[in-house]
């Protein structure tokens, strides 16, 4: 920001950051808004990167470290830059303005707050402040007109909802069971990057809650949600649950969690589901979990895009599920040197915990890898000494 004054332009720290500052929180990360154009902000900064043709940004590099630098934006109804659909959901939004009219298009009042560094001031042109206090989720503006711009705007507002423990202002709230399709129009690609901000985060299960009650998780996970449904909605219950339950464990310990063993739980109900039906129809049990599990990607694939880098090491899990029902020396020995082993067993102890395997497996597994810790630690270390060579290479 600094840099920025120096160059003649205002800019200010902004959004999540501020919030989190005055709620007496550690900020994940920072964002920037300036009255500096994208390509203004490239002039400055060398190891800045220019992104995105519907909010037109500017990433600087600091290492592994990005800050966001976005130019104050303005109302967009009469500029030719900004591109609506007919349902009203903003293509393109490159309007600039100033930092007032800036506050007014974001998305909600608590993340419109400024942090000016030449006073150490908070500026609030929206009464973010208020409702930082009554512990409030404001969507900006007319509620419907809003979420129509951004349907992914819906999800966010579940997102802070439950990331803040704060309630929903009543027509934020209200417009959600009556816009939720419109996510079906959000591009696959972006709505795989807000699941992983809806999940990886500490507060996944709870998430998932409000997400079912508000009606949203249907449009993400369809046939994920089928199989909830048939459940009688009751959802802690549920597979998906426990896991995310289990998932915000591991986070809070501060253990690693990938998107692939994430999804793997997300879509497991269906993939299940299907599998049964498979082999009831006479179907090879190793065939039948492969049918049902392309079956089930190929029709969610369409709501959000996975990636391969995760989409077939998902695949791994759940294939080597079988795998488990063997427990003699022999075969153990082979598979605990397979890369998807360990993820693939606690997927398994996940299945136990719900009561789909028995627990005389998990134990036989369990015990066979204590008493063969030398060799999985062996098994550990060569598979980082082969991925630190490829590094290198």
């Amino acid at each position: 920001m600094y840099r920025l004054n120096e160059a003649g332009y205002k800019a200010y720290l902004v959004g999540g950051g501020v919030r989190d500052l005055l709620l007496g929180k550690k900020p994940k990360d920072f964002d920037v808004a300036t009255n500096a154009t994208p390509e203004q902000v490239s002039k400055i900064f060398k190891n800045c990167r220019l992104i995105g043709r519907r909010f037109r940004l500017a990433h600087i590099h600091f290492g592994r470290e990005i800050i966001e630098v976005a130019t104050f934006r303005a109302s967009n109804h009469i500029d030719i830059n900004s591109q609506k659909t007919d349902e009203g959901m903003l293509l393109r939004d490159n309007v600039y303005g100033n930092i007032e009219e800036d506050a007014i298009r974001r998305d909600f009042t608590v993340n419109a707050l400024y942090y000016n560094i030449d006073n150490f001031s908070v500026i609030d042109y929206v009464c973010g402040i208020d409702d930082l206090n009554n512990e409030i989720i404001r969507l900006m503006g007319d509620a419907e007109v809003r979420y129509r711009e951004d349907p992914v705007r819906m999800i966010r507002a579940v997102r802070f909802m439950t990331k803040l423990n704060f309630q929903l202002e009543q027509e934020t709230e209200n417009y959600l069971f009556r816009l939720g399709n419109l996510i079906q129009m959000v591009p696959a690609a972006r709505l795989f990057d807000e699941v992983l901000k809806l999940f990886m985060n500490g507060y996944a299960a709870k998430t998932f809650e409000n997400l079912y009650h508000y009606k949203l998780f249907k449009y993400l996970f369809p046939k994920t949600n089928n199989c909830l449904d048939n459940n009688e909605g009751k959802i802690k219950n549920t597979f998906v649950w426990q896991g995310l339950y289990n998932t915000d464990l591991r986070i809070h310990e501060e253990k690693p969690v990938t998107p692939a063993f994430l999804f793997a739980i997300l879509l497991w109900d269906p993939v299940r589901e299907k599998t049964m039906i498979f082999e009831q129809n006479g179907l090879e049990p190793n065939k039948a979990m492969q049918k049902a599990y392309t079956m089930v990607l190929d029709y969610q694939l369409k709501q959000i895009s996975i990636p391969k880098r995760f989409s077939i090491p998902m695949r791994e899990i759940w294939g080597l599920q079988s795998r488990f029902q063997h427990t003699t020396e022999k075969k153990a020995i082979r598979f605990i040197s397979h890369p998807r082993f360990r993820a693939a067993y606690d997927f398994l102890l996940l299945r136990t915990q719900m009561g789909e395997m028995q627990p005389e497996i998990v134990e036989w597994w369990t015990n066979f890898q204590d008493k063969n810790a030398n060799l999985m630690q062996s098994i550990k270390n060569s598979r980082k000494k082969k991925f630190t060579r490829h590094s290198l290479s």
